[in-house]
């Protein structure tokens, strides 16, 4: 096992880590917190000194478009009904439906959703209420991978910590869990202090699994295995905000320039020469309520305003916005077009973002893999079968809105194409025979032949029975 000093070696290096600082931008720019939110002015005065400039309007809005691009890929990649792990084998599919039921695909949506805004994130697995297998997202900020030649006992650990509350006093309160093949061990660390074993812990160290017999005597076992998965955004564990945050970055001053200029030049800057008069509060006055001041012969008003660069900060504005959803692989639904919103117009609108899905479902079908075989192996020992995971595939099949008018003309055609069909077999009724007949009209219609060529057998027979009766009769 590892010692106190060890944990916390491992857990301070790992913080210092140039991929978790990356993790940790990620997240923060999901979030909405970007850049934009530290932004200071500052100016030169009269002695050369570089000041901060406190009076000037210095608006911050984070516009956050990788919240959306995230979202969409996610939700993109996780559409079309909820049933992605399929079998043809009617018993097992019961039984993976146990496994990967509403409450995982709910852990999968939020770790699919780190791996993109942080570049890799984690999943666990732990034994449920149910005494079955269950899995958990874990934050992959929390997560460090411990190789064992970095260990005193030249074994592999992962340690998970989790911020558990703060309370009064901003007294962190942080639960650490240290993993390794057999057992899990529970610490717990306040603020900065000591780490220490958790006594609130029912077991520590507690087995991966926990189980009891008929006597209610409890007895452990392990996986075998550390039992974290990880899933990567990409081979550099890059997170998705990579190619785009400069634009992102240079959207947001864009914008909150135009918002800043807009503040500090509403009104009209007065240039005033011979004023006859003491003060300027009183000049204003009179400006504003009696639209007239006093000046001596040689003087006068002069009104300046001060152009806004608007157009071009406006066409910046929307090259950014372009790139970021062209680069950042999204839909842009502000996206305008010629007013002519076809299907295939909606299609070529979704080609970036499926390229982006298309990367991602690899790695997700590699994840599930490693998931699922652990699961199979937990159904063949309890219900002494021999699945394998050739009897279990994926249906990923990705839903995109559709023009209603189009489906209905394209259905309407196919409607009209198999009834042009039916009417040609029926045409050559004469010249082909009926079982012929039969086997393309049920090849149009999509029914089964061969379930049905018995009855269509059994209904000739009646028939021929009917005929011979009817000729058997004598007419009176």
């Amino acid at each position: 096992m590892l010692t106190v000093e060890e944990i916390k070696y491992f857990i301070d290096e790992d913080a210092k880590s140039r991929k978790k600082k990356r993790a940790a931008q990620g997240m923060k720019y999901y979030e909405g917190e970007h850049k934009i939110m530290g932004s200071r002015i500052f100016y030169i005065d009269a002695d050369g000194k570089v000041k901060e400039d406190t009076i000037r309007s210095n608006i911050k809005i984070s516009h956050p478009f990788f919240t959306e691009l995230v979202d969409q890929e996610v939700q993109y990649m996780l559409s079309g009904g909820g049933d992605f792990i399929k079998s043809d084998i009617q018993e097992l599919q019961e039984k993976l439906n146990l496994y990967f039921d509403d409450g995982f695909w709910s852990e999968m949506y939020e770790t699919l959703t780190g791996c993109i805004a942080k570049g890799f994130d984690y999943m666990y697995a732990y034994q449920t209420s149910e005494n079955r297998i269950g899995f958990q997202q874990a934050d992959s900020i929390g997560v460090v991978e411990v190789r064992a030649k970095d260990t005193d006992d030249k074994t592999e650990h992962v340690i998970y910590w989790h911020i558990d509350r703060i309370e009064k006093g901003e007294k962190t309160v942080k639960r650490i869990q240290v993993w390794d093949a057999k057992e899990t061990y529970y610490y717990i660390q306040v603020n900065d202090g000591k780490i220490v074993e958790d006594e609130d812990a029912e077991l520590n160290p507690r087995p991966h699994i926990v189980s009891s017999n008929e006597k209610g005597e409890g007895f452990g076992s392990c996986f075998g295995f550390i039992p974290f998965f990880r899933i990567d955004n990409n081979a550099k564990q890059f997170s998705g905000l990579k190619p785009i945050k400069d634009l992102i970055d240079d959207y947001d001053l864009m914008a909150c320039s135009l918002s800043n200029n807009l503040q500090d030049f509403t009104d009209a800057i007065y240039v005033v020469s011979g004023f006859q008069g003491a003060n300027l509060d009183e000049m204003m006055q009179n400006i504003k309520a009696k639209k007239h001041i006093a000046v001596s012969p040689d003087g006068g008003l002069d009104i300046k305003t001060v152009d806004i660069p608007y157009e071009a900060r406006k066409a910046k504005l929307e090259l950014d916005e372009k790139n970021i959803y062209r680069f950042g692989m999204g839909f842009n639904s502000a996206q305008l077009g010629d007013g002519n919103i076809t299907n295939v117009v909606i299609r070529s609108r979704y080609a970036l973002l499926d390229l982006k899905c298309n990367k991602l479902e690899i790695r997700l079908k590699g994840f599930l893999r490693k998931i699922i075989k652990i699961v199979l192996d937990e159904i063949n020992r309890n219900e002494g079968t021999d699945y394998r995971m050739k009897d279990v595939y994926f249906n990923f099949v990705r839903e995109v809105i559709t023009n209603a008018k189009d489906n209905a003309e394209i259905e309407l055609t196919d409607a009209q194409k198999e009834g042009q069909m039916l009417d040609n077999l029926l045409k050559v009724n004469n010249i082909i025979d009926d079982e012929t007949i039969i086997r393309e009209v049920c090849s149009v219609l999509d029914i089964d032949f061969e379930e049905i060529k018995d009855k269509l057998a059994a209904g000739e027979g009646e028939t021929q029975t009917v005929q011979e009766m009817l000729e058997n009769i004598t007419p009176e």
